[in-house]
């Protein structure tokens, strides 16, 4: 079943693409593998991969998450939906995916469901990430009838106790309830879109439902499950949230009691090569772990994206990360960075 989905997934990628998108990924490739291999900075071709990020609003106060905590350091806001079509314009003759998140609920945004559309016409790929607090019938329809390609619904535990012990004010039945929604839009629509996925953060307080999301996802109707390891922010001391199954934890204990993260530190980063996120007022930073926007590397409220994709300020950054990955803070926490095709 697992297989038979993601080969589905792939067709659909394939399906947005085009000789031009496929030559701009070859020459993203190459370049990468150029650069790791020489240690210089060497980059070719426009991103195939976007984060837009739709608003810092949510409803939700999760305890790993400045948008949940209020703790941004910037300022906070909704996207502008023409300034997204502007840049979609841009980029659409390069993109292959587009990821409708970063910080915030994407449904509290009053467009969100519009610039779906709007991407997917462009025949570009479309997934996003939410708590499915808002996904109603009425809702649930516009998503199906939107062409979003992925909804990934966070359900970190199977019973409210579990999953409030993370998603901090929020309510189990409704993220069920809207799950039910969009499988019955799905199959009223006769839609093969969106591929849904329960996206399980395993930790501490759930490692012991992992088997029953799993037997909830079948029982609802949803593609695939997907585990994922919990980003800790002050992890050195150890945390409640660390899960005591290993294979499910970021990070290791040392022999004195204190923690440290398992992933080596390579020397590079696929993600700099073909991809960004772009935050709700028009600032480019290199990726989701670059939360509060410490490293800005351009903004497109004043430039064209392509000017900024190639400015002094990105190679400088793509230089460092040949030299250090260790020596940039938002890459210590990193477990993905150096994976390509993931």
């Amino acid at each position: 079943m697992k297989i038979r989905n993601h080969y589905q997934d792939f067709l659909q990628l394939l399906d947005k693409g085009s000789l031009k998108k496929v030559m701009n990924g070859v020459r993203l490739l190459g370049s990468y593998y150029l650069s790791k291999w020489s240690k210089q900075n060497i980059h070719g071709g426009m991103p195939i991969s976007v984060a837009f990020e739709p608003t810092t609003s949510c409803n939700l106060r999760c305890p790993e998450c400045p948008s949940g905590l209020r703790s941004f350091s910037r300022p906070t806001g909704m996207l502008s939906a023409s300034f997204f079509q502007e840049k979609i314009d841009e980029l659409a003759p390069y993109l292959l995916y587009l990821t409708f998140y970063f910080q915030g609920e994407p449904y509290l945004h009053p467009n969100f469901l519009e610039m779906v559309s709007y991407a997917n016409k462009k025949k570009i790929y479309t997934a996003t990430s939410t708590n499915a607090h808002y996904l109603s019938s009425e809702q649930a329809k516009k998503t199906v009838e939107s062409g979003l390609n992925r909804l990934i619904i966070s359900i970190d535990g199977t019973t409210q106790e579990t999953y409030s012990a993370y998603r901090v004010g929020g309510k189990l039945h409704k993220v069920i309830e809207g799950t039910r929604e969009v499988v019955r839009w799905k199959k009223q629509l006769n839609s093969p879109t969106p591929h849904i996925i329960f996206q399980f953060l395993v930790v501490r307080p759930n490692e012991h439902q992992i088997e029953e999301v799993h037997q909830l996802a079948k029982e609802l109707g949803v593609n695939e499950v997907k585990l994922k390891t919990a980003q800790i922010y002050d992890y050195e001391q150890g945390s409640p949230l660390i899960p005591t199954l290993d294979q499910y934890s970021r990070y290791a204990k040392k022999n004195d009691s204190t923690y440290q993260i398992k992933n080596p530190l390579d020397h590079s980063c696929w993600k700099m090569w073909h991809s960004c996120v772009i935050t709700w007022d028009g600032k480019i930073v290199p990726c989701c772990f670059d939360k509060d926007a410490h490293h800005q590397l351009g903004d497109l409220s004043q430039k064209r994206f392509r000017e900024e994709w190639k400015s002094p300020a990105y190679q400088k950054f793509r230089q460092q990360l040949l030299k250090g990955r260790s020596q940039i803070e938002i890459c210590k926490n990193c477990t993905e960075g150096t994976k390509v095709f993931v």
